[in-house]
């Protein structure tokens, strides 16, 4: 007979403590029971012949082992999701569950009002909404339909381009009686700037030709875009912002508006395959409609 394989609940198990760092936080995850939750762990490593997990006194810390199996494991849940969600719903019904991914400062400053009357009309849709910086991968499932800021190359992809998004540099008020505002792009650099910690390559140079800033010009570093967003309205500095979401707060003010300007294009995606899918294919034209009308508001 040959070698029995790891079964699904298994690897499953495995992701869960990996990372909640305990079989109670990772059972209560996943739906099953502590003593469930351990037996689980130790059927996969005898299955795979290796220790997968260190006990600490901060927790399960896991093993080389692990670390090495992790990738294989999390490649399975995307697609355990996938077939999830494409057996949730008839393809012709109004109800299942559609994924939809954004990076997080769209989910969080754009994207509610959009699906708000969405959901209210689609009761029976699901929306599972995944914010990442990064371009999730349509291709392997690990979301349905995505909303992107450079424009998708994948083949196999429907992609609408929605138009282009304008953003610029905003301070507080309360920031601004303390500080001043910048008469001139030198000045910047006497200023408290709001960036990015490790994702550098978000940054792009701006419209008007000035460079982006460096690490080192931040003065308040953090890879949270949504984090980003309330340190400047909470005064902290001077940061970016969508024109027309920084309009609805009369507080911010508009820093050096003419060199410092970014506009990006946004573009909507989905797999071709997709389109069959009924609850896909009207939560992608509500996005299109929603997000042109949005786009519009920066002209």
């Amino acid at each position: 007979m040959g070698k029995t394989e790891p079964s699904w609940d298994l690897y499953r198990t495995f992701l869960a403590v990996v990372r909640d760092g305990s079989f109670s936080k990772a059972a209560q995850r996943i739906g099953v029971t502590q003593p469930t939750a351990g037996r689980h762990i130790e059927a996969l490593e005898t299955l795979i012949g290796a220790r997968l997990f260190t006990r600490l006194p901060s927790g399960l810390v896991p093993t080389e082992a692990a670390r090495r199996l992790l990738p294989h494991a999390e490649t399975m849940a995307i697609a355990a999701g996938a077939l999830q969600r494409a057996s949730s719903g008839e393809t012709r019904d109004e109800s299942g569950v559609v994924r939809l991914t954004a990076a997080e400062l769209i989910g969080q400053e754009v994207l509610p009002e959009i699906l708000s009357p969405f959901c209210a009309k689609y009761p029976g849709i699901v929306l599972e909404l995944k914010l990442s910086n990064r371009n999730e991968d349509l291709l392997r499932g690990n979301a349905d339909i995505a909303v992107r800021m450079v424009r998708p190359t994948q083949q196999a992809l429907i992609a609408r381009r929605i138009g282009e998004v304008k953003l610029g540099l905003f301070a507080h008020r309360s920031y601004i009686n303390v500080f001043g505002v910048p008469k001139a792009p030198a000045d910047i650099s006497g200023h408290r700037l709001i960036g990015f910690d490790e994702d550098q390559h978000i940054l792009r140079p701006a419209d008007g030709g000035a460079p982006p800033p460096s690490r080192t010009q931040f003065g308040f570093r953090c890879d949270s875009a949504s984090m980003q967003a309330a340190a400047l309205r909470a005064g902290i500095g001077i940061g970016s912002l969508h024109v027309n979401t920084a309009r609805r707060n009369p507080d911010l003010v508009h820093i050096l508006e003419k060199t410092f300007t970014f506009t990006r294009e946004m573009w909507l995606v989905m797999h071709e395959d997709a389109k069959a899918t009924r609850r896909i294919r009207l939560l992608f034209d509500h996005l299109v409609k929603g997000l042109t009308a949005y786009v519009k508001e920066n002209s």
